[in-house]
């Protein structure tokens, strides 16, 4: 009998193609870690960058720019995850 929890796209798959789809799933997992790991230190390092922001004076704002970068890629490794876990209907934990 037919697995009807997965999409009907995925039901006749060779092993080599389900492989290649489980090794897709993984790099998503592993991209969803890294936005979640950015997206801490994005909170955490926006304390010091609006201190930052506050007291330097010019354009030297090194903090701010960390925590933009560290915004983006979080915004980046997230939607990418999302993208490459898309019809997987199990949490990993590994």
């Amino acid at each position: 009998m037919a697995n009807t929890l997965l999409p009907i796209e995925e039901r006749n798959l060779t092993p080599d193609e389900v492989e290649h789809l489980d090794r897709r799933r993984r790099r998503g997992q592993l991209f969803l870690t890294i936005g979640f790991q950015c997206l801490i230190v994005f909170f955490l390092v926006t304390i010091w960058a609006g201190q930052d922001f506050t007291l330097s004076p010019g354009l030297a704002h090194p903090m701010v720019y960390w925590d933009a970068l560290t915004g983006v890629l979080s915004i980046i490794f997230l939607v990418a995850g999302v993208r490459l876990r898309r019809g997987s209907n199990e949490f990993l934990s590994y």
